[in-house]
């Protein structure tokens, strides 16, 4: 075979692969597109349909950021209520999830044999795996019966019941983030402190997580970012009542019922108000609103991994 010939051949063979990395790469720029073009899309929708919700009357912005009722049927559209008994779920869910989360995290990633570690490890994440809906249902139907047979004086709908089966759907979130974040630290950090006398405990406690200290805290922000937007298990068990907080005692609104902002999401749209009322229109401004609170802890997230990543050869 001549060299112009295989010249020719390597050129078309060049070619060929040339057109396919070059298909493969809109491909690719075309799936981030599309999820991009979703996000704006939706973000466009909502702030549309929450243009359209402020354009009634009797509904203004400084009132619905500020009002401390709730009550759409009676067009009394004030935000902080929901945002308050979402605060409560919020915290009382991290509460129960972090500690617990990063103390699964330490014993998979530090303690676990390997073979323990492929056990547990999927065990606990099918935890993620439940219906919430599953989840209302047993706060609804065990867990506030039995907190009310402890003495714990809660109503059939109350927030309590609610943030705990919270805290236990977003446990696998932090743990499973959290361990992946533990198992990137070299190895050599650990047989460092070994060397200098330290136990397993505190090379954990003092070396591990400070070094994943970004992973860990991400894990965080993910998991409350999640337990924030959670819908079937607050509609279920928390209730309907809005309340706002009682700041001199918290307990009330804990062990009564409340509204979350997604529960007034979803009585917004299963309720017998018609699509051009002001009630269903609220349905928009609630979410656009549970979209920025979402977007700025995850930006919070972002800019704190990124002050305190650790990065290692």
């Amino acid at each position: 075979m001549s060299n112009d010939s295989v010249t020719t051949s390597l050129t078309r063979v060049q070619t060929g692969r040339d057109a396919k990395e070059r298909l493969y790469r809109w491909l690719l720029f075309s799936c981030t597109a599309l999820t991009v073009l979703v996000t704006l899309s939706i973000l466009g929708t909502l702030a549309y349909d929450t243009i359209t919700f402020f354009d009634f009357d009797h509904v203004e912005v400084v009132s619905f950021l500020t009002g401390t009722e709730w009550n759409s049927r009676t067009g009394t559209f004030g935000i902080l209520p929901l945002v308050s008994s979402t605060l409560i779920v919020t915290v009382v869910s991290a509460a129960i999830a972090i500690p617990i989360g990063t103390a699964a995290a330490v014993y998979l990633s530090e303690y676990a044999s390997p073979r323990m570690r492929s056990v547990l490890k999927p065990a606990l994440e099918i935890l993620a795996g439940i219906p919430t809906v599953v989840y209302g249902f047993l706060a609804l139907v065990y867990l506030s019966p039995w907190l009310r047979a402890a003495g714990v004086p809660v109503g059939t709908f109350n927030l309590l019941s609610a943030s705990i089966m919270v805290g236990i759907l977003i446990v696998p979130m932090v743990s499973s983030l959290s361990e992946d974040a533990m198992s990137a630290v070299p190895e050599e950090l650990r047989e460092a402190g070994y060397g200098l006398g330290a136990t397993k405990f505190e090379v954990s406690t003092k070396v591990v997580i400070p070094a994943a200290v970004s992973g860990i805290f991400s894990s965080y922000i993910l998991a409350i970012s999640r337990a924030i937007g959670e819908t079937m298990i607050v509609v279920m068990a928390g209730g309907m009542m809005a309340r706002l907080l009682n700041v001199t005692n918290p307990f009330e609104n804990l062990f009564n019922s409340g509204q979350t902002m997604t529960a007034a999401m979803v009585h917004a749209v299963t309720s017998d108000a018609t699509g051009a009322s002001a009630e269903f229109y609220s349905m928009f401004a609630i979410g656009l609103t549970l979209f920025a609170i979402t977007f700025l802890m995850n930006l919070l997230s972002n800019r704190i991994a990124a002050r305190y990543r650790e990065e290692y050869q």
